[in-house]
């Protein structure tokens, strides 16, 4: 199926770092329950912000996919998605 809308790239470019997110838990928190590892995010923003930047480099595979493919207006929407998680970043980093 080619959907070559923006739409689609954005809530791909969403939910793709959530993935990213439970792959990060499983590397660094897995000895701990989910909710001590959410836990502790919230405490240590700069853990967080790692974390976060780490679990949004999964946005590379959809992205070069989607250019790879010449279905532009998708990829640009995952690119929006991915600005959007790297300013939220960058606020937990240095504003919270």
């Amino acid at each position: 199926m080619k959907r070559n809308v923006p739409v689609l790239g954005l809530v791909i470019g969403l939910l793709a770092p959530v993935v990213g997110f439970v792959i990060m838990y499983f590397i660094w928190g897995r000895a701990n329950p989910f909710s001590a590892f959410c836990r502790q995010l919230m405490n240590d923003h700069d853990m967080a912000s790692k974390v976060l930047s780490l679990a949004l480099l999964i946005n590379l595979i959809p992205f070069s996919l989607y250019t790879r493919k010449r279905l532009d207006y998708t990829a640009r929407g995952v690119l929006v998605a991915t600005v959007l998680y790297a300013v939220f970043i960058l606020l937990i980093k240095y504003v919270w």
